[in-house]
């Protein structure tokens, strides 16, 4: 497989600065509104701050891939002398959790960096720096191509209701049209 150049765009989380004021989700979440900055919901918002406000933890983690199952890690890290959830770092939408779910529909979410934008709006309206926008060119084996967000969408409606339901849905709405 070939090697290109490829720019890597990472936003890098320092979890000790967040002081949890939630400003990163309402900017995603109005953002990504139709039509743009109509509406704030951060259940749709791609980063969520995962919080436990008795231990004072604040964790802004972005959404990523869809995962069609359930993982086996529930190991507990401790960092800086806070305990941490392993689900805490996923980034995956996932059947266990709500997380990174479209609330209306169920289908997953991911992080696109505010694509169009100069930077990730979240870093932008991030008051205490927590949040620090970073590019890098590396080089990197020519990717496969990925399936499309309508693939993903449909992977995700095909696992929770079952392929048979799926097609009879699609049948049943081409006859409508």
């Amino acid at each position: 497989m070939a090697t290109v150049k490829k720019k890597i765009k990472t936003i890098r989380v320092d979890a000790d600065k967040c002081n949890g004021c939630r400003g990163c989700e309402i900017i995603c979440s109005a953002f990504h509104a139709e039509p743009k900055y109509s509406s704030i919901n951060p259940a749709r918002s791609r980063i969520r701050v995962i919080s436990h406000r008795l231990k004072d933890i604040w964790l802004p983690v972005f959404a990523g891939e869809y995962a069609p199952s359930e993982c086996a890690g529930r190991d507990i890290y401790v960092i800086d002398g806070k305990e941490y959830d392993e689900c805490g770092f996923c980034r995956a939408a996932c059947p266990s959790r709500d997380l990174f779910k479209e609330p209306d529909s169920g289908l997953p979410l991911k992080c696109d960096m505010c694509e169009g934008e100069e930077k990730p709006l979240c870093v932008t309206w991030c008051l205490n720096d927590v949040l620090k926008y970073e590019e890098r060119e590396a080089e990197v084996e020519e990717e496969e191509k990925k399936p499309e967000e309508l693939e993903i969408g449909l992977e995700s409606l095909a696992d929770k209701y079952g392929l048979p339901k799926l097609v009879d849905a699609v049948a049943r709405m081409s006859k409508k049209g």
